[in-house]
């Protein structure tokens, strides 16, 4: 058994050790917000947080994951400025790559609140959208850096 500490709440797991930890996400306990893209760490769709850290949970197998923090889209909360930024500036176009793309940008805020538009673009050039939707994806995380300094309000 494998113990997992996902969005707060405990969950043991009857999977071998080296099965990726999006496969335990989505199929095991069907947190299906996190999305399978291309499996080998190229795309970002299945961007998750380990120990607030932004990373492609279908390279990271099971076993590694285990006794750390792992949050998925499902456990962004609600009033996140990059969650609200990304509806009020109506990011998605097929969706499919949203998820990954806001845990990246989430992640990001994190670790640097007010990144340069040059950190913004390396930063978010891991994750691929195949809908082009990029300018709304900068725009909504320069929505989101506003938002943080005026405590999460947009303006």
């Amino acid at each position: 058994m494998i113990s997992l500490k996902i969005n707060g709440k405990g969950y043991e797991v009857d999977v071998p050790p080296d099965t990726p930890l999006l496969w335990v996400i989505r199929e095991h306990l069907q947190l299906t917000g996190t999305k399978f893209g291309c499996g080998v760490g190229e795309c970002g769709s299945c961007t998750v947080h380990i120990n607030g850290q932004a990373e492609k949970s279908c390279l990271l197998p099971v076993r590694e994951a285990q006794g750390k923090a792992i949050t998925t889209i499902e456990g962004l909360p609600e009033d996140h400025p990059v969650k609200k930024a990304w509806l009020r500036d109506q990011v998605p176009q097929c969706g499919y790559c949203q998820p990954g793309q806001m845990m990246q940008a989430a992640a990001l805020l994190r670790e640097n609140p007010q990144p340069d538009e040059e950190k913004i673009i390396q930063t978010m050039d891991e994750i691929l959208c195949r809908c082009g939707t990029y300018p709304r994806i900068k725009k909504a995380l320069q929505t989101a850096l506003r938002m943080n300094k005026e405590g999460g309000r947009p303006s």
